[in-house]
């Protein structure tokens, strides 16, 4: 299975049009290195790996359960992985070529 992932990555569409990464990009790559269980190579390909994916399963839960308790700091959480997100991204468009192979 995961050579088939790593055969059918999505390509980054910014990046085809313009030649500049996107928030995103390096995410699959990351992804891939942490289901291989590389941590330090996803890691360095996409550091806000972890708190993106954890971001998913707390919408998906609270999307599955109107009650769930942790609704009203998700949003929180939610705005502080956008800001993650950006910073890393400040940082790989200042630095080229720090986060591996864009």
């Amino acid at each position: 299975m995961l050579t088939w992932l790593q055969q059918h990555m999505l390509p980054c569409a910014l990046k085809y049009l313009l030649g500049l990464d996107c928030p995103l990009c390096g995410f699959q790559r990351s992804l891939l290195a942490l289901l291989q269980g590389h941590w330090a190579e996803s890691w360095a390909l996409y550091p806000p790996l972890i708190p993106v994916l954890l971001l998913g399963m707390g919408w998906g839960l609270a999307l599955l359960s109107r009650r769930w308790p942790g609704r009203t700091g998700l949003v929180a959480y939610t705005w502080v992985v956008l800001a993650l997100v950006m910073l890393n991204y400040i940082v790989k468009l200042v630095v080229p070529g720090l986060h591996g192979h864009g």
